[in-house]
């Protein structure tokens, strides 16, 4: 199935990574599309980035302590 690029600034791009590569912008297209979908593809998900962090966060002891409010309060008291 064929591809219409019908954006200017896509063709231009595509223009320019056919000219770096020395190749045709069908062939150009085809590389960046393969390293993308291989950058994606390698990505790992929000859940996967986010727990070392949770993971950090629960080895920290609970103290079972409650925070004080007027104390974070008085904190943002203007003088």
């Amino acid at each position: 199935m064929p591809l219409n690029i019908r954006s200017e600034e896509v063709n231009r791009l595509a223009e320019k990574v056919a000219a770096l590569a020395k190749v045709s912008k069908t062939e150009a297209v085809r590389i960046a599309l393969a390293h993308e979908v291989e950058r994606l593809e390698g990505k790992p998900s929000l859940r996967e980035r986010l727990r070392p962090i949770q993971d950090a966060l629960e080895a920290y002891p609970r103290t079972g302590l409650k925070a004080d409010k007027a104390f974070y309060d008085g904190l943002y008291e203007e003088s």
